[in-house]
């Protein structure tokens, strides 16, 4: 067994940077259950952790995926990455924390700038009561 694991190995020994043991899937069927994750992920090897996204939340429909080995994450991305689950079709890529962070950054400084803009709103009605109340 470790004849084949080392010559896999050295066979695609020069991987893409991206490339890691940590799985994203998008688009999952809202039902779909852990058990059935572990089937459809578990053929392609050893899978270590899977956390499915919550139902209630924006995560539903989501789930991360973790292999033992990065080259089992790997052949999991080239072979079910457009597999249809349940009428829709998986988008399976390799978490990419730099960008999770960004688009966590973005939505915060979203959330920032709708406050503003409310207490701008509501200092300017103040502000038009008082010229109102002057007058």
């Amino acid at each position: 067994m470790s004849d084949s694991g080392t010559s896999r190995k050295s066979i695609n020994s020069r991987l893409p940077p991206e490339v890691n043991r940590i799985l994203y899937v998008r688009n999952l069927p809202f039902r779909i259950t852990p058990d059935e994750l572990y089937d459809i992920f578990g053929k392609y090897g050893a899978v270590y952790q899977i956390r499915l996204g919550e139902k209630s939340k924006d995560t539903r429909g989501t789930a991360f995926v973790v292999y033992e080995d990065i080259y089992d994450a790997k052949r999991a991305v080239d072979h079910l990455s457009g597999f249809k689950v349940g009428e829709r079709y998986l988008v399976v890529m390799y978490y990419q924390p730099a960008k999770f962070e960004r688009r966590a950054d973005a939505e915060e400084k979203k959330r920032e700038l709708e406050e503003l803009r409310r207490q701008v709103k509501l200092k300017k009605a103040q502000m038009a009561a008082n010229e109102e109340n002057k007058s």
